[in-house]
């Protein structure tokens, strides 16, 4: 039975149990490939820096959570990983607020989408420019043909 002692005989497999993985090690394909399920492998550690250390040798993870009330630990952990969006004290909850950005980095995806940073995402900003009738640069001797005035500022710069 599983830790709930939920029956998913008669589930439609579409609900999965919990899977804890306890002692993982990086030979375990669960180890090596992103996790999308109910499966969590636990490894320990002594320091947090450790555990930081872990996170870093891997690719980017999608998502990063942190458990603790140490203050100081929770933010050495934010500023020395890098992953998708961070939730404390909870999981996934940071990928249901729309005005925060969600995505990845590396391997577990590019840009970021919800709210504005969504549309930035998937839109592309066109510049568009359009010559007044009245060109000044080529007014001013800046555009081919140059005239005598350009002619001359170039010999000037090119003696100095």
């Amino acid at each position: 039975m599983n830790p709930g002692q939920e029956d998913f005989a008669a589930s439609n497999s579409r609900k999965m149990p919990l899977h804890i993985i306890r002692g993982a090690t990086d030979d375990m394909i669960v180890m090596q490939e992103e996790i999308f399920g109910p499966v969590l492998p636990v490894r320990s550690y002594r320091h947090i820096d450790d555990a930081i250390a872990e996170v870093n040798r891997r690719d980017r993870p999608l998502a990063l959570y942190y458990f603790g009330g140490d203050g100081e630990e929770r933010r050495r952990v934010l500023d020395r990983t890098i992953s998708g969006g961070v939730t404390l004290d909870d999981v996934i909850f940071h990928v249901g607020q729309e005005e925060l950005p969600f995505g990845g980095i590396g391997p577990s995806g590019t840009g970021a989408y919800h709210g504005e940073a969504g549309f930035r995402t998937f839109s592309h900003a066109r510049s568009i420019y359009k010559q007044a009738r009245l060109d000044v640069a080529k007014l001013a001797g800046m555009k081919p043909p140059y005239g005598k005035a350009t002619q001359a500022t170039i010999k000037r710069q090119m003696k100095g």
